[in-house]
């Protein structure tokens, strides 16, 4: 595990509630910590516990994963990959599109890690992301149709 660093940490959570817009006290109400706390974790003075952490990735709209990484609470658990890094970095992606993105990558990963297969090589498309695509096709088709027939239907009775 590595070690905490408090520092860089205040600074990341500093960066988010400024990406969010909201000021210190109105994150502190929201995570449920006092503003003083707050203040010194965003300093570096304080090392907070994964409970406060989970609080105050709660009350930013970010996952509680990314904040104990940034922590050292917790590994980054991608390999060599460095796909999360780019988002969480990328300036700009707002950071609910960050944490969908990142929920989407990890998700992927889980399916493919169940599947019992490697992650395919480049070039190659896996039957997962194809089938997925279906399903959300099959599902779009029906209501596309009752949408048509709703048109459809007004436009013979109105003639």
């Amino acid at each position: 595990m590595a070690k905490l660093d408090v520092r860089n940490l205040g600074d990341y959570i500093r960066e988010q509630r400024s990406a969010a817009q909201i000021s210190l006290r109105q994150l502190a109400a929201l995570a449920g910590v006092s503003n003083p706390y707050l203040s010194q974790i965003e300093r570096g003075l304080r090392k907070p516990s994964a409970e406060i952490l989970q609080q105050i990735a709660k009350a930013l709209r970010i996952s509680a994963e990314a904040l104990y990484v940034q922590a050292g609470i917790l590994e980054e658990r991608y390999g060599d990959s460095d796909v999360p890094a780019a988002i969480l970095g990328d300036a700009h992606l707002a950071e609910r599109q960050k944490q969908v993105l990142l929920e989407l990558y990890e998700a992927y990963r889980r399916e493919s890690a169940a599947s019992g297969g490697a992650a395919p090589q480049a070039g190659q498309t896996t039957t997962t992301s194809s089938t997925s695509r279906t399903r959300t096709a099959r599902r779009a088709k029906p209501r596309a149709a009752a949408e048509g027939e709703r048109t459809t239907g007004s436009g013979a009775n109105a003639s």
